[in-house]
């Protein structure tokens, strides 16, 4: 009897038209078999989010899916795809979902704030195991050819190990040549922040408005972290936990007056 093949949710937070996210399909086509589902616009910067006050449309797309897998394109976030996906369109519940290929890096405190990271975050929440890629170049036409040896050897390693029970995967790709990456490096998020400015405008009718930048700034000198990863030419994996309570603190908490 044929082993059944292992079955691939495919999603992002760039839309189902970007570039990374069809070199995910063609690369996981290799592995297993593949439904995508991912949003029908751009969901950058939308982290956790999810559709709660207004309708959700998935639709397939019949110009990308051929007869090896399927596409759907959702009108929600990517934490919604991966629930209706899971939900509504999925036969069975994936052996693993894969989130990118990002443009641009989520790395350190960038988790927080991932579209790409929160669907495989939710992928989690659901018992998945899921991986989060991303490359560290935001253009649309960022060179994905020096990820593929990556992308899928973490991926076929997932398969093959799983992962805990709470535990995803955020993956960040250097923008280098093939032969200039040293390697791989697993360690932890590094201590790092945006220092943000709004920079404040006035309307031709008189109202304010601002547009948000600001600096990326990393405190942490550690040599374990996912930013001396990618600074050294390294791709960078960090396993990350979605149980956000601070244990270390509760035996602390507990010894206050906290009781009236």
């Amino acid at each position: 009897m044929t082993a059944q093949k292992p079955l691939i949710l495919i999603t992002n937070d760039d839309g189902i038209t970007a570039p990374g996210i069809r070199k995910l399909i063609t690369l996981m086509k290799e592995l297993g078999d593949v439904i995508v589902v991912a949003p029908d616009s751009p969901q950058s910067g939308m982290g956790h989010a999810i559709t709660v006050n207004d309708t959700i449309y998935c639709d397939p797309v019949r110009e990308f899916q051929d007869a090896d897998h399927k596409e759907y394109k959702c009108s929600g976030t990517p934490a919604d795809c991966v629930k209706i996906a899971v939900q509504e369109i999925m036969h069975r519940k994936p052996d693993i979902c894969v989130s990118g290929i990002n443009h641009g890096s989520n790395s350190s405190i960038n988790v927080i704030y991932s579209g790409t990271m929160s669907a495989a975050v939710e992928a989690g929440v659901e018992g998945i195991p899921a991986i989060g890629f991303s490359l560290l170049d935001y253009s649309i036409d960022a060179d994905f050819s020096h990820c593929d040896t990556f992308v899928k050897r973490i991926t076929s390693q997932v398969l093959e190990n799983g992962l805990p029970q709470g535990v995803v995967l955020n993956v960040n790709i250097p923008k280098l040549k093939a032969s200039e990456i040293r390697g791989i490096k697993v360690g932890r998020q590094a201590n790092a922040q945006w220092v943000e400015d709004f920079d404040k405008r006035t309307n031709p009718m008189g109202r304010d408005y601002y547009w948000l930048s600001g600096e990326f700034v990393n405190h942490d000198e550690g040599q374990d972290t996912d930013e001396w990863a990618l600074a050294n030419g390294y791709v960078s994996v960090v396993p990350v936990q979605f149980d956000l309570t601070a244990h270390r603190f509760i035996t602390e908490l507990n010894s206050w007056n906290l009781n009236p």
